[in-house]
């Protein structure tokens, strides 16, 4: 049974491992095995609604720009599929809507095809403990292999389709989205900033989708209101710091503290998992 100080903790754990590249589901399959208590994939929900909270209020003013920008290209589509062409080429706006859409349709499809079996046969510590070190793999590769400054008047679709992929990846526990999306993103050629601006946004559908998803569930989680409340404001908090930490961060510091980060927990997971 949840209790207001383990919502809390998870509400933070949720909110710092959602977009540090840390992965958010490993530590949520492991920081409750820790506490002693269980929380479910509604509660879980709850946290990302947190996150997506977190995400609106730190890029509110990019996620109204790709509003506006996906609205006036279906005008342009309306008019024409040059006007329409004309506007991607043209307008950052527009293209960087259009590119988080592209982006998005692989991560849908993964999720679809791998959910359940990832929920029935990866949700195993030792699972957990692999793909965190493999997490680990991945950022340290990224920053030997990041020398781009592409931004969203020159990314192409192909680069955001792949991009994409990486984050359908992320249905595997241990594997950060943010981690991987970003990755990806410098590996592609992304300049820095707008590697992670692209990562966080791509993650807004995808957590809007499971939300609608896993609504019905949340009216069955076995927690007070207070203690959801907890959680959900914890998360909210935790993750709109983790989004300015790691902002600041991304523009001059390495991605290597969260590849060691990842290496150790992994491998303490590893070995917690051989011996317990």
């Amino acid at each position: 049974m949840l209790d207001i100080l383990s919502a809390i903790i998870l509400g933070a754990v949720q909110g710092l491992s959602e977009f540090l590249p840390i992965s958010s589901s490993g530590h949520l399959a492991l920081i409750p095995h820790l506490l002693g208590v269980e929380t479910g994939l509604a509660f879980d929900t709850v946290l990302h609604i947190g996150t997506l909270i977190a995400i609106f209020t730190f890029f509110w003013k990019d996620i109204i720009n790709l509003i506006k920008g996906f609205i006036l290209s279906i005008i342009d589509l309306s008019e024409g599929i040059d006007k329409f062409k004309e506007g991607l080429n043209t307008i950052p706006e527009k293209r960087f809507a259009w590119l988080i859409i592209i982006g998005t349709i692989p991560t849908g499809i993964i999720g679809i095809l791998f959910k359940d079996a990832v929920e029935t046969v990866l949700r195993g510590t030792i699972f957990i403990g692999f793909f965190l070190i493999v997490t680990g793999i991945i950022l340290y590769y990224s920053e030997r292999h990041s020398s781009g400054n592409i931004t969203a008047k020159d990314m192409s679709f192909k680069k955001a389709a792949i991009v994409g992929i990486c984050q359908g990846l992320a249905v595997l526990p241990g594997i950060s989205r943010s981690g991987s999306t970003i990755a990806s993103g410098l590996c592609l050629g992304l300049e820095r900033e707008y590697a992670a601006r692209y990562s966080f946004l791509l993650s807004v559908p995808a957590v809007i989708a499971a939300g609608v998803l896993q609504i019905k569930d949340i009216a069955n989680i076995d927690a007070s209101m207070t203690v959801l409340l907890a959680g959900f404001l914890s998360s909210v908090i935790f993750g709109y710091l983790a989004i300015k930490l790691l902002m600041k961060m991304i523009k001059g510091w390495s991605l290597d503290i969260f590849a060691y980060y990842c290496w150790i927990v992994g491998i303490l997971t590893l070995v917690l998992s051989v011996i317990i």
